[in-house]
Formats: C-alpha cells, sequence, structure tokens
C-alpha cells in the first residue's frame, strides 16, 4: 500500500506542525509505519515510527519535540512537530517500515520549510 503524507508548510522556528498520512489500504497490515524526511541534497532518514504495539522510537534529532501518534480506527498517522528548527526542513515522508527498508512503495510527501 502506498500511503500519502499532507500538512506541510513554511513556518517560522519555533512554530509548530502537525502532519498526517493515510493510504488506500490498511496502513497498519505492516508490523510499523514511520514517518521520513529528505532534506536538499541529503539521503532520506528515518525519523520517527510506531509499531503495531504502539512502540515508538524516534532519532536523536527530534527527541523531545516530534510525536508520532496514529488512529487505527481512521487509517490515520500522524507526525506532531513542535519547536520546529530550520534543520527540519525537508520533504516527510510516511511508508511502512518494510516498505522504507526496501526503499519501495513511496509516496507522495509533503514539505515542511522552517526559516529563522
Amino acid at each position: 500500500v502506498q500511503l500519502q503524507a499532507s500538512g506541510g508548510g513554511s513556518v517560522q522556528a519555533g512554530e509548530s506542525l502537525k502532519l498526517s498520512c493515510t493510504g488506500s489500504g490498511n496502513i497498519f497490515r505492516d508490523p510499523g509505519v514511520g514517518w521520513y524526511r529528505q532534506a536538499p541534497l541529503k539521503q532520506r532518514e528515518r525519523i520517527a515510527i510506531i509499531t503495531n504495539s504502539d512502540g515508538t522510537n524516534y532519532i536523536d534529532a527530534v527527541k523531545g519535540r516530534f510525536t508520532i501518534s496514529r488512529d487505527v480506527a481512521k487509517n490515520m498517522l500522524y507526525l506532531q512537530m513542535n519547536d520546529l528548527k530550520p534543520e527540519d526542513t525537508a520533504v516527510y515522508y510516511c511508508n511502512t517500515i518494510s516498505g522504507g527498508l526496501r526503499n519501495r512503495d513511496w509516496g507522495q510527501g509533503t514539505l515542511v520549510t522552517v526559516s529563522s
């Protein structure tokens, strides 16, 4: 299933955004789903995951500022991003963990631009 991210925008440093993600099928069919981002001239990186047992994990760069959550009934994945920094500027994607590991099934990302 291909997941589509939305909710990006342009904000000032210190502000917040909430990204949303869904897909045409059950996006929680995989053992977990995650948020990824690709900054200009950098490789795409996984920044947060949530498992089907609601375990979460974050990279250090976003820990304490970003929160991943999900609504299984609505087939939705979210990323609450607080205290945004210019270095958070990137295209944000959502994907299953297996899709990310296999580098496949990437859907449309959403651009987040943070200015200082």
